[in-house]
């Protein structure tokens, strides 16, 4: 494990973290890759202890500060934990540090996505400390990619292992690129890179494979034989020949009408935020949001109208369970205008802009609507992008975590109508 160390950590146990990862000792004999410390990546919600950039993987390290050692900590993400039978009680940031965890890690998966760098996948580890004897996770909940562990070197290091399993290591190039996101300074040569594990270069990865280019003919002799070549006369007869092939074809259609056979069913777009693929089902673009739109959000884009709204939802699913994700993306004329979008639309019981499925563009198995979803705001210049997620066929409610979860990839989903 190669150690670049950025700026002073946020957390007390931060030094045990620090320590914790040093002695797994340099090279990939124990795990390898680079860990970063004291280090605040763009967009993220907080300060980061550490991120491990391994071969297989990125994970985001935060330290929590109990207020006293612990025997037991309980450790769900869906409600505030309990050290040793008392709920922790915060005043600001998320539920639980879990949680927090989880959305830190969702913010740094979107600044690798917008830099090319998807589609490794982010995870994140919480630390708790100075010292807690025994940790319970919900079931559930590790399948979210969240780990909360002792500040010990056994602990976290076989959370990494856990959570960095992705099919195909991240070559030198992008894992340069990666670091230069955490830290612009963050420079690590290849022979460095490749002692802690990363190979020189990727291998093909098929499913990303271009399969609609073709290759161009060349009229190449076959073996032995000689390439035959036609004359000036020869290509005006050719010529000559498919335009008449071309104007009879036509005049049969036209005379005929359409030819019966209908064209073959378009495949939907799917697309792919931290391993989890995104089928589009709907979409649409249109220059008003005003109707489009209900509430405050409504009334908001009566005196500021928009210069377009681009809408889709997409079908997925969240550990085996089938979810549905909306997307709005409106574009408005400046920055400004978009933070006051933003405001508004992020605010609870503001309304809100329109779900196509509300509109009439749902299909058979599709979700019923988009009540009680969980929300995801972003402004990106003078774009500003909603995104609701609900369950299929169960109940939703706006604070489920895996709802909240999914809504921050859904951030990462660009519309195609």
């Amino acid at each position: 494990m190669r150690l670049v160390r950025l700026g002073a950590e946020p957390a007390q146990v931060g030094a045990d973290i620090r320590a914790a990862i040093s002695a797994w000792g340099a090279g990939c004999s124990v795990l390898g890759g680079v860990a970063v410390f004291g280090c605040r990546p763009p967009g993220s919600p907080r300060p980061l202890d550490a991120v491990i950039v391994l071969p297989r993987g990125v994970v985001v390290v935060l330290g929590v500060d109990l207020p006293e050692p612990a025997l037991k900590v309980d450790a769900p993400l869906q409600t505030p934990w309990t050290i040793d039978g008392w709920p922790l009680v915060r005043t600001e940031g998320a539920v639980n540090p879990g949680l927090e965890g989880l959305e830190s890690a969702a913010a740094l998966a979107r600044s690798l996505q917008s830099r090319g760098l998807e589609p490794l996948p982010v995870a994140a580890i919480v630390v708790v400390g100075p010292y807690a004897g025994q940790v319970t996770q919900p079931t559930t909940d590790l399948h979210r990619g969240v780990r909360v562990v002792s500040p010990n070197t056994t602990s976290i290091l076989a959370a990494a292992r856990e959570l960095a399993t992705y099919e195909l290591p991240c070559p030198i190039e992008p894992a340069q690129r990666l670091l230069r996101v955490l830290d612009e300074s963050c420079e690590i040569g290849p022979a460095e890179l490749i002692d802690e594990g990363f190979p020189e270069s990727g291998a093909t990865d098929l499913a990303t494979a271009d399969t609609m280019l073709i290759p161009k003919y060349t009229d190449r002799p076959a073996a032995g034989g000689t390439a035959r070549r036609f004359t000036p006369r020869g290509k005006l007869i050719a010529a000559a020949a498919a335009l008449v092939l071309v104007f009879g074809v036509l005049g049969t259609w036209l005379t005929l009408g359409r030819p019966a056979a209908s064209p073959p069913p378009q495949t939907p777009p799917v697309q792919r935020a931290d391993g989890v693929e995104f089928t589009q089902r709907v979409a649409a673009r249109d220059a008003s949001c005003g109707r489009h739109s209900f509430g405050d959000v409504q009334r908001w884009f009566e005196q500021r109208p928009c210069r377009g709204l681009t809408r889709a939802v997409f079908d997925t699913q969240v550990s085996g369970r089938p979810a549905a994700v909306s997307v709005a993306i409106v574009e408005l004329a400046d920055e400004q205008s978009a933070r006051e979008l933003r405001e508004v639309a992020d605010t609870a019981g503001t309304g809100g802009v329109t779900d196509l499925i509300a509109d009439g563009s749902g299909w058979p198995g599709g979700p019923d609507g988009f009540d009680n979803s969980a929300q995801a705001v972003q402004q990106n210049g003078n774009q500003v992008r909603i995104v609701q997620t609900v369950w299929r066929g169960r109940t939703s409610t706006p604070d489920d975590t895996g709802l909240r979860a999914l809504a921050e990839r859904g951030l990462r989903l660009t519309p195609q109508p």
